[in-house]
């Protein structure tokens, strides 16, 4: 696959502050070896930011975009626990001094089969973990998101059991291309998309990429995840994006492209949404039918 470069993405009126500090005067870096996405049509800050799922704000997807500025997200603090060296509530900036802010540029695909193409900045979930501190007992990395009902209008209409929980196995957690994404387009993450602090992790489908976290959790358990608990035949602790398996109610074989004419261009759906190479190991021997 192309190796994505900042000039395939930003118009130069986006590009001008993607060296902007984003979380407590971190050094920005860029490993454009992680960059990775097929070569689409670069989607803009305005179908990225105005086409979302995020349902603590409203099930349509402009309710994001028209709700979410009420959300206070400073100041902000995650609950680190579990078996880890360093646990507390810990302040953003605190939790994020000494890791280096980096520019990724992923491939997106809901489990609605559509999707896009998003530059991210962010630190690796990796590197957070080893500054925390991970102990031997650990198998898994459990999130939790941000209740405040008075804020997040979505979490009063019963749609879901709050908080949104999700969670990584270890390895998965631990994988050079899964980031805390603190960013977008250089631009401090707007509400709408998670902000002050969210998960993305491309090769799975994006209700995975869990937003607003407040809580990080090192467990030695397999942890309960929102949708998996009110769908599992739907909705797979793993949810890798995977063609061959198909949700209940629609094919994933093919994905319709945001921003691609008027009613979306359509194309096939990649194994592990293109980064195969780099994560297929991580499952070698598992039938992935089954563990979906």
């Amino acid at each position: 696959m192309k190796t994505l470069s900042w000039s395939d993405v930003t118009p130069e009126k986006l590009y001008l502050n993607r060296r902007q500090i984003m979380a407590g005067g971190l050094a920005l870096g860029l490993t454009p070896g992680l960059a990775r996405a097929e070569e689409l049509t670069p989607n803009t800050w305005e179908e990225i930011t105005g086409y979302n799922n995020y349902y603590e704000f409203g099930t349509g997807k402009e309710d994001p975009a028209a709700n979410a500025s009420m959300l206070t997200t400073q100041p902000w603090t995650v609950k680190v626990d579990g078996l880890v060296d360093k646990p507390g509530d810990y302040d953003l900036g605190e939790l994020l001094t000494g890791l280096t802010v980096e520019e990724r540029i992923y491939r997106f695909r809901c489990v609605e089969a559509w999707s896009m193409v998003i530059p991210w900045n962010g630190v690796p979930l990796a590197a957070l973990l080893g500054k925390l501190g991970v102990q031997p007992g650990a198998k898994y990395v459990a999130f939790e998101t941000l209740v405040r009902p008075e804020e997040m209008p979505g979490q009063k209409m019963g749609i879901l059991d709050w908080p949104y929980r999700e969670g990584l196995r270890l390895d998965e957690a631990m994988h050079p291309l899964t980031l805390m994404a603190t960013g977008l387009y250089g631009k401090p993450l707007p509400n709408q998309n998670g902000a002050p602090i969210r998960l993305v992790v491309p090769w799975k489908y994006g209700f995975k990429s869990i937003k607003a976290i407040v809580r990080i959790s090192l467990v030695d358990q397999m942890p309960q995840t929102t949708w998996n608990m009110m769908a599992a035949n739907e909705y797979g602790f793993y949810a890798n994006v995977n063609p061959t398996v198909d949700h209940p109610r629609w094919s994933q074989a093919s994905e319709r492209v945001i921003g691609a004419g008027l009613f979306g261009g359509r194309q096939d759906t990649l194994m592990f949404n293109g980064y195969g190479d780099q994560v297929a190991s991580l499952y070698a021997g598992m039938d992935l039918a089954e563990n979906y």
